[in-house]
């Protein structure tokens, strides 16, 4: 006989754990061009990395042991593809969730001959947390994340205190976390974040933000900003030895 009301309770629970567990993305279905597939079907095997719940041996993959740059969430990979062509003797690792981002990223890779890149098409909480090995990473960057505008979606924002220590995890004494954001409201909120975060020097001279490095390339979007006056705020973040 089914005890249905320790069935029921089992239940709840396994809701609430499903409940608590608030993407900062949403995945929309967007269509793939021609050339995105092509992209896909062709250069996967070269330049992708498949989610596995162990960490990966990212030095045998790169055949080499180099300043290590894992980016979360490249967007259609423009950016990445320049700064990995810019930056030869490091290696880097971009993750994004959709798929024609995914495919536009390796078309322009294989356009700009760029060996030193890697990318996965998955969750990066997922990636960080189970495929990427703690004290590995030289530098983290999130550049223009979702901003979740609206208050009552603030909690789907990535930069959270539990995301923060996770990176803090995975990065390398003295290794970097590299935030920009065009929205004023997140980048507020991603410096009282941070500067609440344990185990994090802020790399700002007056504690709060920096300029824009001269390895975050400017995009298109980021230039039309600038024309029409809007601001767009960089954080960069150490963590302490």
């Amino acid at each position: 006989m089914t005890d249905s009301t320790g069935q029921q309770q089992d239940d709840q629970a396994e809701n609430t754990t499903y409940m608590r567990k608030i993407r900062s993305f949403v995945l929309r279905e967007g269509r793939l061009t021609k050339g995105q597939q092509h992209a896909l079907d062709t250069y996967w095997a070269d330049y992708g990395l498949s989610y596995q719940p162990a960490p990966l041996p990212l030095a045998e993959i790169f055949g080499r042991d180099n300043h290590k740059v894992l980016e979360i969430g490249f967007g259609m990979g423009k950016s990445l593809v320049q700064m990995a062509k810019e930056a030869p003797q490091k290696d880097f690792i971009g993750i994004e969730v959709h798929r024609p981002g995914v495919g536009a990223c390796l078309s322009e890779a294989v356009a700009q001959q760029v060996k030193n890149l890697k990318v996965f098409e998955h969750d990066a909480v997922e990636v960080l947390e189970h495929s990427i090995a703690d004290n590995s990473l030289d530098t983290v960057q999130l550049f223009f994340p979702d901003p979740w505008h609206k208050k009552r979606h603030h909690k789907r924002r990535i930069v959270q205190s539990d995301f923060v220590q996770l990176l803090r995890r995975k990065l390398k004494p003295g290794g970097v976390f590299h935030m920009a954001t065009d929205w004023e409201n997140y980048a507020e909120h991603m410096l009282e974040v941070m500067l609440a975060a344990k185990g994090f020097t802020n790399l700002s001279a007056d504690n709060s933000y920096v300029e824009r490095p001269e390895q975050r390339p400017l995009t298109k979007f980021e230039q039309r900003g600038q024309r029409l006056g809007h601001g767009v705020w960089d954080l960069m973040f150490k963590k302490e030895s």
